[in-house]
């Protein structure tokens, strides 16, 4: 042995852990972290696959009781002060009560609190004191019809809706495109635009488009990270972004 013994640094610190259940397909994990400060770790587990478009029976497929409540005790190991569900259509297809439904599915298979991204959706609106909403989704209209639904039955009014009509390939359509979509959607009715699908690229649009248009712009991906790390006592990193200022 050669020299002086290493000082060696304490630890290592335990993170505040998050997990996170996602759809099969999830291709947008690094997008979340953005949201993620220092002395927070995400940990992603994926509900089984399905031979399937999306669709609305894609979302009423990856919401199943048996397979939230089995990705959640999986990530129950690591003990996360939280687990998010992180898909906007399996939360809001089956109303205000199924969204809330997902959270207690994973709260009943760990120790953790739950939050779902459609619950996270609401929190978040209550929070601006926002009512009056343009809907943006990637989705197909059943499925972008079906948000609507939602919002309305949580107390909402949905003033613009407009969706791009996709069955897949989400994570790949450029800010170009969506920010145009926005664009044509937003009215001077709308208070707040929410661009749905947690599987659609965001992070970098919000802050430009806020200040362009003079409103929230809220993404599922957003309020996900937002309303989770809310609970486990953290702020998200989001530069110009009015829900986190």
């Amino acid at each position: 042995m050669n020299g002086r013994p290493a000082v060696l640094p304490a630890g290592p610190q335990v993170p505040t852990g998050i997990g996170v259940v996602c759809p099969f397909d999830m291709a947008l994990d690094g997008e979340l972290w953005r949201w993620i400060p220092a002395g927070v770790s995400l940990f992603f587990t994926r509900t089984p696959f399905m031979a399937e478009p999306v669709s609305l029976e894609l979302a009423e497929g990856v919401s199943d009781d048996g397979d939230i409540y089995n990705a959640a005790r999986n990530l129950s190991v690591v003990n996360p002060a939280v687990i998010a569900y992180a898909c906007t259509s399996g939360s809001f297809v089956n109303g205000v009560a199924g969204a809330r439904h997902v959270s207690k599915m994973m709260e009943a298979a760990s120790n953790a609190q739950g939050v779902s991204t459609s619950e996270a959706l609401l929190e978040a609106l209550a929070y601006l004191g926002a009512s009056r909403i343009a809907v943006i989704t990637p989705y197909v209209a059943e499925l972008t019809v079906r948000l609507g639904d939602f919002l309305r039955e949580a107390g909402h009014s949905v003033v613009s809706e407009a969706g791009l009509g996709l069955e897949g390939g989400i994570w790949e359509v450029p800010y170009g495109t969506t920010a145009e979509l926005i664009r044509r959607a937003d009215v001077p009715e709308a208070d707040v635009i929410f661009i749905s699908c947690t599987n659609l690229p965001t992070y970098d649009l919000i802050a430009p488009l806020e200040s362009e248009l003079g409103k929230p712009v809220l993404s599922a991906n957003q309020v996900t990270a937002w309303a989770s790390l809310r609970r486990a006592g953290k702020e998200a990193v989001g530069p110009g972004q009015r829900l986190l200022a």
